[in-house]
């Protein structure tokens, strides 16, 4: 019997055959990778060029500085727009951990009457596209009074029906005899779920957790909405009136753009390991 994949007939580790499609797999990888980070590189080079135009496209700066950032930093409250980002897109993913899983726990692990359609129902309104509840949700915060507020900016993101379809998918394929030994040993549902089976679900968590701050941080729609006051604009918005004052300076537009990005690429790619290891256990089965 083969005691690896490398042993099995057809499996080919030389010869032309095999550099050949070696090469032109990394070959396209490398490429496709190229041309994505592209527009990325010619943000950079424009932010730290000295005096850039739109109309010449240069790779490279012929002379760095940073003299857009510290003018950027200079003229405009970006300090305010940083921290109304971080707080907004740290608090709803904060709370679509804790709403999602617990959500996802119920739906996986607790037997209760129409549990499967609650769940069918959850998935129906992932297709329902956000734009259609825009304007519903704006009426309700008016009425509340919280047009231009935290609350109002975070209400409407708190929980997510993609982040409880993830975590149900991941509690469901976690063996059921551990809540049942849990229990014998005197734990009611609220200690199984968190002593037993939220610690299993960290990758599925981590998965979660960078997806809905990355979406929350880039989220361009809803703050122009409900923030009426240039102090609680977030930065993809703040970048949108930048865009309008300067449009004839590119560098200090671009150095507008790399600080909105390179946060949400440094969180990104220390965690990505996480995540790709969260969406393989997760699957999409059950």
């Amino acid at each position: 019997m083969p005691k690896s994949n490398y042993e099995y007939p057809g499996y080919e580790r030389s010869g032309i055959r095999y550099w050949s499609k070696t090469t032109l797999l990394y070959g396209s990888v490398t490429l496709g990778a190229l041309l994505w980070s592209l527009p990325f590189w010619w943000m950079v080079s424009t932010a730290l060029s000295a005096d850039p135009t739109a109309g010449g496209v240069s790779l490279l700066p012929q002379s760095v500085t940073l003299a857009n950032f510290e003018e950027l930093f200079a003229t405009q409250p970006v300090g305010r727009w940083f921290l109304n980002t971080i707080l907004f897109a740290g608090t709803v993913t904060a709370f679509n951990l804790v709403f999602d899983s617990l959500a996802g726990y119920a739906l996986a692990k607790i037997e209760f009457v129409g549990r499967e359609k609650l769940f069918l129902l959850f998935v129906a309104t992932i297709m329902v596209p956000a734009m259609v509840t825009l304007i519903p949700v704006y009426i309700l915060l008016s009425n509340l009074g919280w047009v231009n507020t935290y609350q109002g900016l975070i209400a409407p993101m708190i929980a997510n029906p993609l982040g409880i379809f993830l975590l149900r998918q991941h509690f469901k394929n976690l063996p059921s005899a551990l809540g049942d030994a849990a229990k014998i040993d005197g734990c009611n549902e609220f200690q199984t779920f968190y002593r037993v089976y939220l610690p299993l679900a960290k990758p599925a968590l981590a998965t979660l957790g960078i997806y809905t701050f990355v979406t929350t941080w880039k989220n361009f729609e809803w703050p122009l909405i409900i923030a009426s006051d240039r102090s609680m604009y977030t930065l993809p918005v703040a970048l949108f009136t930048v865009r309008n004052q300067y449009f004839t300076e590119w560098g200090l537009v671009m150095a507008a753009a790399a600080v909105i990005v390179l946060p949400v690429i440094a969180v990104f790619l220390s965690a990505q390991r996480y995540f790709i290891r969260g969406m393989t256990l997760s699957g999409m089965k059950g």
